[in-house]
């Protein structure tokens, strides 16, 4: 579909109108991620205001997630036929929703419908799972490269925002944090997505800004090396008959339920062993904040030397993440916590920038979006089910350890899978090529 006002923009521009996609990605990412992991900073708060469980609070974000999961084909296939932007602008009057709905709650079933459903459900279409069905369109040779900038806003929303809404709940209360972060979100967002498109041939551009000369065909792909299995026009029927689309879901679950089980859970976690709210609250803004160069330098890197090899190293910086929150309960201190913080994000975050390239390796073509959302719901419901039985792990034995030790152990399986899935065997990256 074209768009002839965007069109006419991009073809004006002096530099490839991907980087305006990217940028606009980056912003969008940083505001939508960060207003699921706020959850994270009103956690606390609501706990102590209502007395509940903590599992059952936590359950809110779980219940969201596993919304979220659950509505994820529909947002696939929404992708593919409506386009992004429609999708993008959607989540975010859920999350605005949300967001100020959340200031009137009084009960768990509210806690569950406002910061659960509408900010989990609203956050999934303006963060990583939508973009990674489009933005992998845009670029071939630096794939991974630009969609760890685009992602790498996450880190920046973070530093930023964070300990900003933490000092608005310190001095102002929890629920005026989340009517600030709303309005942001309305106000920033949805003019800038205005631009998205779903890939450059909407617009009469080629990826990576490739120009040919009229009438003549673009070479075929000199990356293959599997062409029986790259010639087959992908859908999701043929998809989810092959082994290696249910070892990637083994994978994105565990990737997603040791990435959200921290996030949710450390900074409570922090403040009990003996850390400043204060810090506790920074700390959660400079995981992210580590996963700007972690995402862009090993994205970048995985163009080079493969997608395999930095999952693996992603997976490796959770593992450390865990071990280190394990050895904080017995002897609390600096440098655990900066071990913690660093490889969490460093190396951890370097997951949301090939999440997309691994699997669009695999199964590349028109229906895309919809195979990487049904993989996305694995991921997600990794990622709801982990911050909840962890929660409940805690309830269970008054202590992380269990939850914490379970996550070094996910965090190999990660690894494992991506390895047994190997989209290098059926195209490699261009630094593979040289």
């Amino acid at each position: 579909m074209q768009h002839p006002l965007i069109a006419r923009l991009a073809a004006r521009l002096p530099f490839f109108f991907g980087w305006v996609i990217i940028a606009v990605a980056f912003v969008t990412v940083a505001l939508g991620v960060t207003a699921r992991t706020a959850f994270s900073l009103m956690f606390p708060p609501i706990v102590d205001e209502f007395g509940w469980d903590r599992g059952l609070a936590a359950g809110a974000f779980s219940f969201g997630f596993l919304l979220s999961a659950l509505a994820s084909p529909v947002v696939g296939r929404l992708v593919d036929t409506k386009g992004p932007r429609l999708v993008i602008e959607g989540g975010v009057l859920l999350t605005v929703a949300g967001l100020l709905g959340a200031t009137l709650i009084a009960t768990p079933w509210q806690l569950y419908a406002t910061l659960g459903l509408l900010v989990g459900i609203g956050a999934n279409c303006m963060s990583y799972s939508v973009h990674s069905q489009f933005l992998p369109n845009w670029f071939a040779a630096k794939r991974a490269l630009a969609i760890g900038i685009a992602f790498s806003g996450v880190g920046v929303g973070a530093i930023l925002i964070l300990p900003w809404l933490q000092a608005i709940i310190l001095h102002e209360g929890w629920r005026a944090a989340c009517a600030m972060l709303g309005g942001i979100i309305l106000v920033v967002v949805v003019p800038i997505n205005l631009l998205v498109a779903k890939s450059p041939e909407a617009l009469g551009l080629l990826p990576d800004g490739e120009r040919h000369m009229p009438g003549t065909a673009r070479k075929r792909p000199a990356n293959i090396v599997d062409a029986e299995w790259a010639a087959v026009e992908w859908t999701v029927p043929r998809a989810i008959r092959t082994a290696r689309f249910w070892w990637l879901v083994v994978g994105f679950f565990c990737g997603g339920w040791i990435w959200y089980s921290v996030q949710i859970h450390q900074t409570k976690y922090l403040v009990e062993i003996g850390f400043d709210p204060m810090l506790a609250a920074w700390s959660l803004g400079v995981v992210a904040m580590a996963g700007i160069p972690g995402q862009i330098v090993l994205g970048a890197l995985s163009d080079r030397i493969g997608r395999e090899i930095v999952w693996t190293m992603s997976c490796l910086g959770f593992a450390i993440c865990y071990a280190a929150l394990l050895l904080l309960a017995a002897a609390p201190s600096q440098p655990l916590l900066w071990l913690m913080v660093l490889s969490q994000g460093l190396l951890g975050y370097a997951v949301a920038a090939i999440m997309g390239p691994i699997v669009a390796e695999i199964f590349e073509g028109p229906r895309f979006g919809s195979i990487f959302s049904l993989v996305m719901v694995a991921l997600i419901g990794g990622g709801a089910a982990g911050p909840f039985v962890t929660g409940l792990l805690y309830d269970w034995t008054g202590t992380y350890t269990i939850a914490f030790a379970l996550g070094v152990a996910l965090s190999v399986v990660c690894a494992v899978t991506v390895w047994i899935a190997a989209p290098r065997k059926v195209r490699v990256v261009a630094g593979s090529l040289r």
